[in-house]
Parts: C-alpha cells; sequence; structure tokens
C-alpha cells in the first residue's frame, strides 16, 4: 500500500522488482530503499532492486536504516539524495514506517 505523506514522497512497505514498471507507470520517478540487505532471506537484494528500478526508467537509492545503519545517517543521505531526485519519490521498507521517519528527519530544518 502507498501512503503519501508529502505532495512529492510516498511511502510502502516491502517492494519486489516486478513492482518498479508499476511504480513508472504510476508517475514515480525515484525509488528510496530504506531496508538493509538480509534482514530477511527471501526480500530481493539492493542490487537486484536497481537493476529492475533503472531497467523501469526510475532513479534508485539505497539509504539503509537498520541497526548498523543508524537513522540520524540515513536522513542525512536521503537530504542530500533529495536534491537532485526526480519527483515523484517513492521511499520503501518492511512496512513503511523507516522510511517515513527518515524522511520527517530529512526535511526537518538545520
Amino acid at each position: 500500500m502507498i501512503r503519501y505523506i508529502d505532495t512529492d514522497y510516498a511511502v510502502a512497505g516491502q517492494l519486489a522488482p516486478e513492482h518498479m514498471p508499476q511504480l513508472a507507470a504510476a508517475g514515480f520517478k525515484s525509488v528510496v530503499n530504506n531496508r538493509p540487505d538480509g534482514e530477511d532471506p527471501a526480500q530481493t537484494s539492493s542490487d537486484a532492486m536497481r537493476a529492475a528500478a533503472e531497467a523501469a526508467g526510475l532513479r534508485y537509492v539505497y539509504v539503509p536504516v537498520g541497526a548498523a545503519f543508524p537513522v540520524q545517517h540515513a536522513a542525512v543521505a536521503l537530504k542530500a539524495a533529495l536534491t537532485d531526485l526526480p519527483r515523484p519519490v517513492l521511499g520503501y521498507c518492511r512496512s513503511g514506517a523507516r522510511s517515513e521517519t527518515v524522511y520527517t528527519l530529512a526535511k526537518t530544518p538545520g
């Protein structure tokens, strides 16, 4: 389920490679993966997700958030990435919660 949290930023739970053409068809221009590789054995790797996103004409950014990847560092990385990512952007993780938190922190002044 896709949920907009800003006019040009939405979040979703775990995606698969086959979702990338659907996202492009829905008008998204960029995808941000906030889920670290290996968090779940069944999840698709960030490299495979990048390939699928780029094949669908989407920009792809990997900004993992997890035990080894503090949310504050991810927010700084996302803030930098947002300066040149085509919009609208879809951020995803397991449930969408981390993606929303990282985006909220990235948009905080300071």
